[in-house]
């Protein structure tokens, strides 16, 4: 679940609500965070993201082209692990694919506009 303002046409993610269900978690804090820097890797993608072609070459060559978000644009992230008997499982970034999706929709319930293209934040406008 992600909330959203648009107060001055100006996007603001308040905050996500995230729930995984890895079976038994062992080390709650590394599957906190886990799940919250690939919500932060998913909204920054979202939003911010894109790949230019000119010329038949890629025009963003680095990590400076790429913005991600900053410490101030995070949102408060809520993490919860659905309790399990099921044995532990591996991590990586489970919340990373649903981000994108789950913006557009909470974009849509503050605008009624579907936005269908990434990144999402000049398409607001």
């Amino acid at each position: 679940m992600i909330e959203v303002s648009a107060a001055d046409k100006q996007l603001r993610v308040l905050r996500v609500v995230t729930a995984v269900d890895c079976g038994t978690v062992v080390h709650p804090q590394g599957v906190a965070q886990q799940v919250e820097s690939s919500v932060v890797m998913g909204l920054s993608a979202a939003l911010y993201g894109r790949i230019d072609i000119e010329g038949g070459a890629v025009k963003q060559n680095n990590f400076p082209e790429q913005p991600l978000l900053t410490l101030a644009q995070t949102p408060a992230i809520e993490t919860h692990t659905v309790p399990s008997t099921l044995p532990p499982t591996g991590m990586g970034e489970p919340a990373l694919p649903p981000v994108a999706p789950a913006l557009a929709n909470a974009l849509f319930t503050l605008t009624g506009k579907r936005l269908r293209e990434l990144p999402m934040q000049p398409l607001l406008a």
